[in-house]
């Protein structure tokens, strides 16, 4: 045998053993001592290549493999490239080239009878939106023909695939009990290892964020650790490694295990930043969460900028953080930008946040219609995270509303929620609004157990205190806006700006910028007319 020949062999062996490192050296030593690869050799090089998280190098060579496959007149390989070259194009972002790849494997389909290569076509359009009729995910129109197609083809991936569509439709028409059920079937194929593994991944990576949008967090962690088995089979480099380690991490922060989560959720992130940008943006949202939370308003801020560079609108979180600045219009119009053209799903875990920076603007009507729409969500998908959403964000509209019964009872409901879910920093923040809603009712040495017992827990995660910002509507404040209020309330109880500035976890410049906008809009030229004001106006009542 040849150099080149013994190579070859040793690279295929590689494959075979799994040994990414090993094969993709040596198919290139093989091809650098000989003649071209064979279109199946380069496939394979772009396998290992894959696996190893460089995608760069991966797409040259499936490109390479489409040029020889075409060369060799061979249109299903061609498909079966493009069909690849499209599903990695698309994870990346780059839609307009993934498209364009995907129309090629139609056309070299068209006419052919039905294959696998048709079932993989079918998904691509429906998890991607590139149907030539639109860009619609999920579509009827996906289901029914993965439906025919499993029915013709004797082929455990269709049946997988057919699935998985169905499911995510179902999900999508708000039907998640069904929606999951047709999903876990699939999945068991999936990490079976019935699917080809470029599309398993994509798969379970799918599957995983459909979990965490839904606030299924004990589905999200089950199927998170059938990936990582699934991934451990292809060793310890392969690029779904880093995605599971993203996902772990985000259920770990979820639980409020922050410590060393946030350097962790980092460096996972770079790392997958060219892989998969999608799921590096997602660790970048959730690493912005965890900064937000502790008060670190400037980290946060560089996490949610990595976040939308790769794509990911950093929504609620950021307008969260501004509404938390006093910037309350700020927040409204991001909040209401991001609700544009997302759909039922995607819009209900916005609505929450929405809910309470709509009650803090003094937008009341339209607090209340996003609760009819976040109370029929969770009815409607009935996981635990969309009801305990739901529960507490009907409490902040009957606190707002000067009914501080119903505002305890919906936040107990929702506390028991969140901690069967073993959300710890939401159990914080639960106890922070019954405190709120008991002080309002008179009960205030009750309030100050619950505060107390927030302040324990907050402290035990590193998270600032929860401020409540909502307050009853009846309580008239004039011009200023909630938040202004309160501002006012403590200058003319004489606090100083560092002093009212601690009290409401906000920063001095921010008090300052606050009281130029009173100034503003009273007319008057000092704290202290501004503060004569308060007293002769609202009766110098902190505004509750």
């Amino acid at each position: 045998m040849t150099d080149a020949s013994v190579l070859l062999e040793d690279a295929r062996r590689a494959s075979r053993d799994r040994d990414w490192s090993a094969a993709r050296s040596g198919y290139r030593a093989a091809a650098d001592a000989g003649d071209p690869l064979a279109p199946d050799d380069v496939r394979a090089l772009a396998a290992s290549q894959w696996w190893l998280s460089d995608i760069d190098g991966c797409l040259a060579s499936l490109e390479e493999a489409y040029r020889a496959s075409r060369a060799a007149r061979d249109e299903i390989a061609c498909a079966d490239t493009a069909l690849l070259i499209s599903l990695l194009r698309v994870t990346r972002g780059e839609t307009t080239v993934g498209g364009a790849w995907a129309r090629r494997a139609q056309r070299l389909l068209s006419g052919r009878p039905d294959s696998l290569s048709h079932a993989y076509l079918t998904y691509l359009e429906g998890a991607s939106g590139l149907a030539a009729d639109g860009d619609e995910l999920w579509t009827d129109a996906s289901v029914a023909r993965l439906r025919a197609l499993d029915a013709s083809l004797d082929d455990p991936a269709v049946s997988a695939l057919a699935a998985v569509v169905a499911g995510m439709h179902d999900m999508r028409e708000g039907d998640a009990a069904g929606g999951f059920r047709k999903l876990d079937e699939a999945m068991l194929g999936v990490v079976g290892g019935d699917v080809a593994p470029e599309w398993a991944g994509d798969i379970l990576c799918m599957t995983i964020h459909a979990c965490y949008e839904l606030a299924d967090y004990r589905r999200m962690a089950e199927w998170t650790r059938a990936t990582e088995e699934w991934c451990a089979g292809y060793g310890a480099e392969a690029v779904y490694v880093g995605v599971c380690r993203v996902h772990r991490l985000e259920l770990r922060s979820a639980a409020g295990e922050w410590t060393e989560t946030e350097t962790e959720l980092e460096r996972a992130c770079i790392d997958l930043r060219s892989a998969d940008p999608w799921v590096a943006g997602e660790g970048w949202y959730q690493v912005g969460e965890i900064r937000r939370l502790r008060g670190e308003a400037d980290g946060a801020r560089a996490a949610y900028a990595q976040a939308r560079d790769a794509g990911i609108d950093p929504a609620p979180g950021e307008a969260l953080l501004h509404l938390a600045e006093g910037a309350g219009e700020r927040a409204w119009a991001l909040l209401s930008t991001a609700l544009v053209g997302r759909d039922r799903m995607a819009r209900v875990r916005l609505l929450r946040a929405g809910i309470e920076v709509a009650l803090a603007t003094g937008r009341g009507d339209e607090a209340r219609a996003m609760l009819d729409e976040l109370a029929g969500a969770a009815r409607d998908y009935g996981t635990d995270g969309f009801r305990a959403w739901a529960e507490h964000a009907q409490g902040m509209v009957a606190l707002a509303d000067g009914d501080s019964d119903a505002a305890i009872a919906a936040f107990h409901r929702a506390l028991t929620l969140f901690t069967r879910l073993g959300l710890r920093w939401e159990q914080g923040s639960l106890r922070s609004w019954i405190a709120a809603a008991l002080e309002a009712r008179g009960d205030e040495a009750s309030g100050a157990q619950l505060r107390a017992e927030a302040a324990e827990l907050f402290d035990r995660l590193g998270a600032r205190p929860v401020v409540v910002q909502a307050r009853p509507e009846a309580a008239s404040t004039g011009p200023l806006t909630a938040r202004e209020a309160e501002i006012l309330a403590l200058v003319a109880e004489g606090g100083s700006n560092r002093e009212v500035a601690n009290r409401l976890f906000i920063s001095e410049k921010t008090v300052g910028r606050h009281l130029a906008n009173i100034y503003l809009k009273l007319g008057v030229g000092s704290r202290t007319a501004a503060a004569a004001w308060w007293r002769d106006s609202v009766g110098g009542q902190l505004p509750r």
